[in-house]
């Protein structure tokens, strides 16, 4: 039996959120305290589906992953970066797993999600031309902002030169301008940061920080 005085209300906080469609919660003193509470504790997140609505980590964590479908041979070196499965695909992949209503909303964030790719070969000096390795994922999760429509954060796996030995990155966005970014020294690196991060899915940007994220 636990001997804390708030668990039985902040467990009620959660169940109410999890069984309200809108992951609405009474604003009275002592639940919107419970609300604090859980927010403190990375137990629950703003809804990116719902203006003024929540979302609890347990819902998160029974969502998938979306990464390239062929990734594990690409680390096995089984094909080449220019075979991995297009971003537009892995997009759609998410996209479809959402329920119906939410569908259209997402898709309206395709074109910033799949074209960040050029923006990062731009930033890095990269000519677009030479089209160096990149890959998209989608994970559950939050940050400064909400994440995209079904609480989605998304990121990327590239390489940021086509110049022997330039470093890799591995960026991730929520819905606006809250964004992480680790930089690693080779490609073996940021796949294995990746597969860090999708194995700790969800989370927080900030919780990020643990595996050597920065703020950009």
């Amino acid at each position: 039996m636990s001997h804390d005085p708030h668990a039985q209300i902040d467990h009620t906080v959660l169940e109410m959120i999890e069984h309200s469609p809108a992951g609405a919660v009474p604003h009275t003193p002592s639940y919107q305290d419970a609300l604090k509470r859980l927010y403190a504790s990375h137990q629950v997140y703003a809804s990116a589906d719902h203006k003024g609505g929540h979302v609890t980590v347990r819902s998160l964590a029974a969502l998938p992953v979306f990464h390239a479908s062929n990734l594990e041979a690409f680390m096995a070196g089984k094909i080449e970066a220019g075979e991995l499965e297009a971003d537009a695909s892995i997009f759609s992949r998410y996209v479809q797993s959402l329920p119906e209503a939410l569908r259209a909303k997402a898709e309206a964030s395709r074109a910033v999600v799949v074209a960040r790719r050029a923006h990062h070969r731009a930033k890095h000096g990269v000519e677009v031309a030479h089209d160096p390795a990149h890959t998209l994922f989608l994970v559950p999760g939050g940050g400064p902002n909400p994440g995209l429509t079904g609480n989605y954060l998304y990121g990327s796996v590239l390489q940021t030169s086509i110049e022997p030995g330039a470093p890799w990155a591995v960026h991730v966005h929520d819905s606006l301008d809250g964004a992480a970014l680790c930089e690693v020294a080779s490609q073996a690196a940021a796949l294995e940061k990746l597969q860090e991060v999708l194995a700790s899915a969800p989370f927080l940007l900030s919780e990020l920080d643990m595996f050597g994220f920065k703020k950009n």
